[in-house]
Protein backbone atom coordinates (compact mmCIF):
# COMPACT_ATOMS: atom_id res chain seq x y z
CA UNK A 1 0.00 0.00 0.00
CA UNK A 2 1.40 3.39 -1.03
CA UNK A 3 1.07 5.94 1.79
CA UNK A 4 2.84 8.79 -0.02
CA UNK A 5 0.58 11.86 0.08
CA UNK A 6 -0.74 12.98 -3.28
CA UNK A 7 0.29 16.54 -4.00
CA UNK A 8 -1.46 18.21 -6.94
CA UNK A 9 0.84 19.23 -9.78
CA UNK A 10 2.20 22.75 -9.52
CA UNK A 11 2.14 22.80 -5.71
CA UNK A 12 5.22 23.85 -3.76
CA UNK A 13 6.49 20.77 -1.89
CA UNK A 14 9.40 21.20 0.52
CA UNK A 15 11.78 18.39 -0.43
CA UNK A 16 14.88 19.20 1.65
CA UNK A 17 16.42 21.76 3.98
CA UNK A 18 19.89 22.30 5.44
CA UNK A 19 23.21 23.98 4.68
CA UNK A 20 21.45 27.35 4.76
CA UNK A 21 19.09 26.48 1.91
CA UNK A 22 15.89 24.70 0.88
CA UNK A 23 14.90 22.52 -2.08
CA UNK A 24 11.30 23.22 -2.98
CA UNK A 25 9.70 21.44 -5.93
CA UNK A 26 13.11 20.83 -7.48
CA UNK A 27 14.45 24.38 -7.07
CA UNK A 28 17.13 25.47 -4.59
CA UNK A 29 16.55 28.58 -2.46
CA UNK A 30 19.40 29.96 -0.37
CA UNK A 31 18.37 31.75 2.81
CA UNK A 32 14.95 32.44 4.33
CA UNK A 33 11.80 31.78 2.28
CA UNK A 34 8.06 31.99 2.51
CA UNK A 35 6.33 29.02 0.92
CA UNK A 36 2.74 29.09 -0.28
CA UNK A 37 1.02 26.23 -2.12
CA UNK A 38 1.31 28.21 -5.40
CA UNK A 39 4.73 29.87 -5.06
CA UNK A 40 7.88 30.33 -3.02
CA UNK A 41 9.25 33.78 -2.22
CA UNK A 42 12.70 34.82 -1.04
CA UNK A 43 12.33 36.46 2.37
CA UNK A 44 14.53 38.97 4.18
CA UNK A 45 13.22 39.13 7.77
CA UNK A 46 14.72 40.85 10.80
CA UNK A 47 16.36 38.75 13.53
CA UNK A 48 13.75 36.69 15.40
CA UNK A 49 13.94 38.97 18.46
CA UNK A 50 13.35 42.04 16.25
CA UNK A 51 10.54 40.76 14.03
CA UNK A 52 7.55 43.02 13.41
CA UNK A 53 4.27 42.67 11.56
CA UNK A 54 5.98 44.29 8.54
CA UNK A 55 8.19 41.18 8.18
CA UNK A 56 5.06 39.11 7.55
CA UNK A 57 3.33 41.37 4.98
CA UNK A 58 3.90 38.80 2.19
CA UNK A 59 1.59 36.51 4.21
CA UNK A 60 -0.81 38.92 5.89
CA UNK A 61 -1.34 40.94 2.71
CA UNK A 62 -2.30 37.91 0.65
CA UNK A 63 -5.90 37.40 -0.50
CA UNK A 64 -7.23 35.09 0.61
CA UNK A 65 -5.00 34.93 3.68
CA UNK A 66 -3.68 31.50 4.62
CA UNK A 67 -5.53 29.74 7.45
CA UNK A 68 -2.25 28.73 9.07
CA UNK A 69 1.21 30.28 9.10
CA UNK A 70 3.98 27.93 10.16
CA UNK A 71 7.03 29.86 11.33
CA UNK A 72 10.21 27.78 11.25
CA UNK A 73 12.77 29.55 13.43
CA UNK A 74 15.89 27.60 12.44
CA UNK A 75 17.56 24.69 14.22
CA UNK A 76 15.59 25.26 17.41
CA UNK A 77 12.31 26.89 18.33
CA UNK A 78 12.59 30.58 19.21
CA UNK A 79 9.45 32.27 20.38
CA UNK A 80 8.25 35.71 19.30
CA UNK A 81 6.39 38.32 21.31
CA UNK A 82 2.76 37.36 21.98
CA UNK A 83 1.77 40.79 20.61
CA UNK A 84 3.34 39.90 17.23
CA UNK A 85 1.46 36.59 17.10
CA UNK A 86 -1.76 38.44 17.94
CA UNK A 87 -1.11 41.08 15.25
CA UNK A 88 -0.58 38.39 12.61
CA UNK A 89 -3.71 36.55 13.80
CA UNK A 90 -5.76 39.74 13.42
CA UNK A 91 -4.78 39.70 9.72
CA UNK A 92 -6.02 36.13 9.25
CA UNK A 93 -3.65 33.24 9.84
CA UNK A 94 -3.13 31.33 13.05
CA UNK A 95 0.63 31.33 13.77
CA UNK A 96 2.33 28.11 14.81
CA UNK A 97 6.00 28.50 15.79
CA UNK A 98 8.41 25.56 15.67
CA UNK A 99 11.88 24.61 14.49
CA UNK A 100 12.35 24.68 10.72
CA UNK A 101 12.44 20.90 10.28
CA UNK A 102 9.10 20.49 12.01
CA UNK A 103 7.66 23.41 10.03
CA UNK A 104 8.74 21.83 6.72
CA UNK A 105 7.18 18.47 7.59
CA UNK A 106 3.98 20.04 8.91
CA UNK A 107 3.65 22.26 5.84
CA UNK A 108 3.86 19.22 3.54
CA UNK A 109 1.18 17.36 5.52
CA UNK A 110 -1.18 20.35 5.51
CA UNK A 111 -0.50 20.90 1.80
CA UNK A 112 -1.46 17.28 1.10
CA UNK A 113 -4.68 17.86 3.04
CA UNK A 114 -5.51 20.80 0.78
CA UNK A 115 -5.29 23.39 3.57
CA UNK A 116 -4.53 27.07 2.94
CA UNK A 117 -1.12 27.06 4.58
CA UNK A 118 2.03 29.15 4.37
CA UNK A 119 5.45 28.55 5.88
CA UNK A 120 7.89 31.32 6.77
CA UNK A 121 11.18 29.50 7.11
CA UNK A 122 14.58 30.46 8.48
CA UNK A 123 17.34 28.19 7.19
CA UNK A 124 19.25 25.59 9.16
CA UNK A 125 23.02 25.53 8.68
Amino acid sequence: MDVTPLIPEGRQLIEAYGDGAFRITGERYAGPVIVFPEETLDWNPAEVADLTLADFVPVTGREPAPEILLFGTGARTEFVLPSLRASIREKGPVVDIMDTGAACRTYNVLLAEGRRVAAALLPVD
